[in-house]
């Protein structure tokens, strides 16, 4: 048995399964596939200033191409988090902005970040305790 099937014994309760969960990944798993992509995070935090037309999400995250752009606001479209709005005009315009379960995210993404920045250097000191206490631990681990 793997060690996320394990069960967990309580004094209170029934065996409970290890997991947000328990057995059943209860579709966490494909929303935290979607935030943790490479691009999506960006795409929120930069709707998350206000509506914002294409060239202007893509002059404003650096490195994203335009294809990946296109893929990466279908995919928030699609899942209700952007609003796309198609104006019929030539050339056509188009622009994005957060819907309201958008903003919720947003809010949740800056709270991760103030997190990270509270947290920052004892995560740096738990790394270095970890490397001097594993010298030989594999690059990955550093």
């Amino acid at each position: 048995m793997s060690v996320t099937n394990t069960p967990i014994t309580s004094q209170v309760s029934a065996p409970v399964t290890t997991g947000p969960c328990g057995e059943d990944d209860c579709g966490i798993r494909d929303v935290l596939d979607r935030l943790g992509d490479r691009w999506t995070v960006l795409v929120i935090v930069e709707l998350s200033k206000g509506t914002r037309r294409f060239r202007e999400l893509h002059r404003a995250i650096p490195g994203i191409s335009q294809r990946m752009l296109t893929l990466t606001t279908k995919r928030l479209c699609r899942d209700g988090l952007v609003e796309r709005n198609a104006y019929p005009t030539i050339p056509p315009q188009v622009d994005y902005r957060l819907t309201e379960m958008g903003r919720s995210l947003a809010d949740t993404v800056f709270g991760l970040a103030d997190w990270s920045r509270d947290h920052k250097n004892a995560i740096a000191a738990a790394r270095d305790r970890w490397d001097a206490d594993h010298p030989g631990a594999e690059p990955a681990l550093r």
